[in-house]
């Protein structure tokens, strides 16, 4: 089974060589992001009033807990899609403009006229949805095979191939919408990021759809495994005969695919299209939650679970820094922190002089 499905939170190493199973459980993956979650959970609990308290109004459930994960669901599928990127060793950070221009298509597309139905007012869209949505999607998934393109098939540098588009792509959003803030007055198009289903956000399911989804890709097929060999091998993965091209221009699809439902769960949020904006260094909170849920900038190594921990604990690190009353500019200085820490510890050389450093 592949070692990124983390289908066992709690290993059990009994019997391993007289390894107490507790000193098993603390090397786990998973437990530091976890703590560093808890422990921002606690500092809400005791300096934000009423942080766990949740309540129902009109049939759907409301608190700082609901608000933390709704606004996390777009970054969870940023970070998703930088998973299996950042696993083959690449970068995306085109990320935030695959945002922009899905969001701008499909507020283009929809928009909204007013038209009188039996006497009553009321706004239609320009475009059937359902194509509008499809346009989004289709534009996302241009734009990954672009990067894809490049990347797998010309051997661009990761980092260079995606800056192309992260620079034009962002301009290109600006162009669709004029330097504009377009509008949307389509009520169906709320529901995609601001809607309720069963009392719980409904953007929370299609993260949910996304994971579910790639974890069975990853647990059922040998996609997961071939991802692994790679990220740590692309030279000895294609002489074993994996499709390395194939499957990195996969990777890059997905990803953007994962972006363009972000930026559609983002402009349904907010009701227009900002191409100035939206998604703006999303792609470099997609690349903290990865590394932070444990995925191995070094390649090979992946976690989802820790991804999805990742988002949340860059959310609920927001939401903390915002209900105290800190000026938004720390959320900027401490994301860098933490980015310099988990750099750190994936540092080969780092971790060498700190255990000669404590021996």
């Amino acid at each position: 089974m592949s070692a990124s499905m983390d289908s066992k939170l709690i290993p059990d190493t009994a019997g391993q060589g007289g390894e107490p199973a507790l000193v098993g459980l603390m090397r786990h993956p998973l437990v530091r992001p976890l703590a560093a979650l808890a422990a921002l959970l606690l500092i809400d609990f005791f300096l934000v009033p009423g942080f766990f308290r949740l309540e129902i109004k009109d049939g759907h459930l409301y608190g700082a807990l609901i608000d933390i994960v709704n606004r996390a669901a777009p970054l969870m599928l940023a970070a998703l899609g930088m998973t299996l990127v950042i696993a083959t060793r690449g970068v995306d950070i085109s990320v935030g403009a695959v945002v922009a221009i899905s969001g701008a298509v499909a507020a283009i597309l929809i928009g909204g006229k007013m038209v009188v139905v039996d006497g009553t007012p009321q706004y239609v869209s320009n475009v059937p949805m359902i194509w509008a949505l499809c346009a989004a999607m289709g534009a996302a998934l241009i734009c990954g095979a672009w990067n894809g393109l490049l990347v797998a098939g010309l051997g661009l540098q990761p980092i260079i191939a995606t800056l192309i588009l992260m620079v034009a792509g962002r301009g290109l959003a600006q162009l669709l919408t004029d330097g504009q803030i377009v509008t949307v007055y389509y009520k169906p198009f709320f529901f995609l990021g601001g809607g309720y289903l069963f009392g719980l956000p409904f953007s929370l399911y299609i993260a949910g759809a996304m994971f579910l989804l790639l974890a069975l890709l990853m647990k059922k097929t040998a996609l997961g495994l071939f991802i692994q060999s790679v990220g740590i091998n692309p030279v000895a993965s294609r002489l074993a005969g994996i499709r390395t091209a194939a499957l990195i221009f996969f990777v890059y699809m997905f990803c953007s695919a994962c972006a363009g439902l972000a930026g559609l769960m983002i402009a349904s949020n907010i009701k227009s299209a900002d191409a100035n904006n939206a998604g703006l260094l999303l792609e470099l909170d997609a690349i903290l939650a990865v590394t932070l849920g444990g995925t191995s900038l070094a390649g090979g190594k992946f976690s989802l679970v820790g991804s999805v921990i990742g988002a949340l604990i860059i959310q609920t690190l927001t939401y903390t820094i915002y209900s105290l009353g800190v000026p938004p500019e720390v959320n900027m200085v401490v994301k860098s922190i933490v980015v310099f820490l988990v750099c750190l510890s994936q540092s080969p050389e780092f971790r060498r002089i700190f255990k000669s450093v404590k021996s």
